[in-house]
Formats: C-alpha cells, structure tokens, sequence
C-alpha cells in the first residue's frame, strides 16, 4: 500500500509539472519568462494533488482500484493531467480580474484629475479675487487718472459687477447690458487686455467676471 502511494505522488508530481509546463507554452506570448514558468508549475502541481480531494468527495474508489488495475492507474493519471491544465484557468481569470480593477481605477483617477482641473479652472480666478495681496502690482493702488473707458466699455464693465452671478456669460451680458453679441465680445477683450475683465471655461461653456482691479476703477468713477 505505501509503494502505491508513493506511485500515486510520482505520478500527480509528474502530471502536475507536465501541465504546467503545457501551461507555459500554450499561452506564453513573449520570450522565455522564469517567473511565469515556475508560477505555471507550481499550480500544475497543486492541482493535481487536489484530484484524490476531489475523488474523495466524490465518493470514488479510483485511487484503491488502481492499486491492482493499471487500466484506473492510467486514468488517475488522465485526472491529474487534466487539474493540472485547467489550473490555468484559475490564474489567468484571477490576473484578468485584477487587470480589469486596475484599469478601472486608473480611469476613475483619470477623471478625477480632470475634474479636478476643470474645478480649479473655475475657482481659481474667484479664489483670486478675494485674496488679500501683500504686494503692489499692476492690480493694486489707485488707477491713473487718465485711464478712461467709453461709454459701452464702461457699462459692460458695469454690467459685470453687477447681476446675480459672478461669472456671466455673454447671452446674459448681452440682455443686461442691451447690446448686441459682437460689439459685447469686442468690448470684453478689450477690458480684459486691461486687466479689467477674465474669462474662464467651466462645463457649460465660457464666462466673464470683472477683476479686482475693474471693481476698484467702478468704485473711483
């Protein structure tokens, strides 16, 4: 009985590291890969000694029965054989699993980080605003005196100050401030080269907002 089942262990032994090594060089796509070849060894192995498990609860007689039939012998083998093949199977689906969590978590980060910019885009400028400064800039301190604006400069600068939103967009200025969408855009990039106005691009589109420095120059006229 003792030399049976050490004949039994030989032959899952065997059986396991022949599946692995079919494993191995069915599905290896690259070059000659180590790691791979013993990973696929290791769970040939293991499964084939997984098979007397399985007859067990099955309720077989196969592993007594080959004891004196080489016929069952021959088929324990084939069992053995094929746990160690399929052990393959397992893996790959545990890698892919793996694989397809990373990815989807790699995308969620990646929309995040974009989301995150868009956030930042449309804060920031805000953020600014209310910001004490320590320093004086072109944005600090009185405007000169000379520094005049026209008449529809001086109301779409108005227009921007006031208003339920702080970033307006240009349908909204141009029924607030009556005029139409050409002159309003020309009239825009003319105040925010002045520092007077900037512009941001949130989800919905562009919106304008008047700066510190076009609060002060409201406040001085």
């Amino acid at each position: 009985m003792e030399s049976h089942i050490l004949l039994l262990a030989v032959v899952m032994l065997m059986a396991g590291i022949f599946g692995g090594l079919v494993n191995y060089y069915l599905y290896q796509r690259q070059g000659y890969d180590l790691t791979h070849l013993l990973r696929c060894i290791i769970l040939g192995i293991g499964a084939s000694f997984l098979v007397p498990v399985v007859l067990d609860l099955l309720s077989s007689s196969l592993v007594i029965d080959s004891q004196n039939d080489p016929s069952r012998l021959l088929i324990f083998t084939g069992f053995c054989l094929i746990a160690a093949i399929c052990s393959r199977f397992v893996s790959t689906s545990h890698t892919e699993r793996l694989l397809a969590e990373a990815r989807l978590a790699q995308q969620q980060v990646t929309s995040i980080q974009h989301e995150f910019r868009r956030l930042q885009e449309e804060v920031v400028p805000l953020l600014e605003l209310e910001i004490e400064q320590e320093h004086q800039g072109d944005n600090e301190g009185p405007i000169s005196e000379d520094f005049e604006l026209d008449m529809t400069a001086s109301k779409v600068l108005k227009t921007l100050n006031s208003g339920q939103y702080i970033f307006r967009s240009v349908a909204g200025l141009c029924r607030d401030a009556e005029l139409d969408e050409v002159n309003l855009e020309k009239t825009l990039h003319v105040l925010a080269s002045r520092g007077l106005a900037g512009k941001i691009t949130s989800k919905v589109g562009q919106r304008w907002f008047v700066t510190e420095r076009g609060r002060r120059l409201l406040l001085q006229q």
